[in-house]
C-alpha cells in the first residue's frame, strides 16, 4: 500500500498510510476522507480550505475532477462506495455530510 503524508504547505512524502481496512472506527474513515482532500488538492494544484464539518464542498477549494478522485481514491482505499449503495441518492453539502455518509457506508459494511 502506498503512504503518503501531506504537510502544511500541501507537498507530500511517502510516510503515512491511508487508513484501509478499519473503516469500522469513526475517526479512521475521518481521516481517510480528510487525508483524500488534501491529496486530491495537492495532486490538482488547488488551494484547500480548512477542513470542517459545516465547510461547504463548493467552498472547499475543490472541483468536480478533485471529488471524481476522492471517490475514486476513497473505494480502492476503503473498499467503500456510498454514492453506488445507497438505497436513495445522498449528495452530501457539507464536509461534515461527506464524512458522515462514508461513516454510514462503513457501519453498513460492518453488519
Amino acid at each position: 500500500m502506498k503512504q503518503t503524508t501531506i504537510t502544511n504547505d500541501g507537498s507530500t512524502d511517502d510516510t503515512a498510510r491511508l487508513v484501509q481496512g478499519q473503516a469500522g472506527a469513526a475517526g479512521s474513515v475521518r481521516d481517510a476522507v480528510a487525508l483524500q482532500f488534501h491529496q486530491a488538492a495537492a495532486n490538482q494544484g488547488k488551494v484547500l480550505q480548512p477542513l470542517s464539518d459545516d465547510l461547504v464542498l463548493l467552498e472547499s477549494g475543490l472541483d468536480s475532477l478533485c471529488f471524481a478522485i476522492v471517490v475514486a481514491e476513497l473505494e480502492d482505499g476503503l473498499g467503500l462506495d456510498p454514492f453506488s449503495d445507497a438505497d436513495e441518492v445522498f449528495f452530501p453539502v457539507t464536509f461534515g455530510d461527506f464524512v458522515a455518509l462514508y461513516q454510514a457506508a462503513a457501519d453498513k459494511t460492518a453488519r
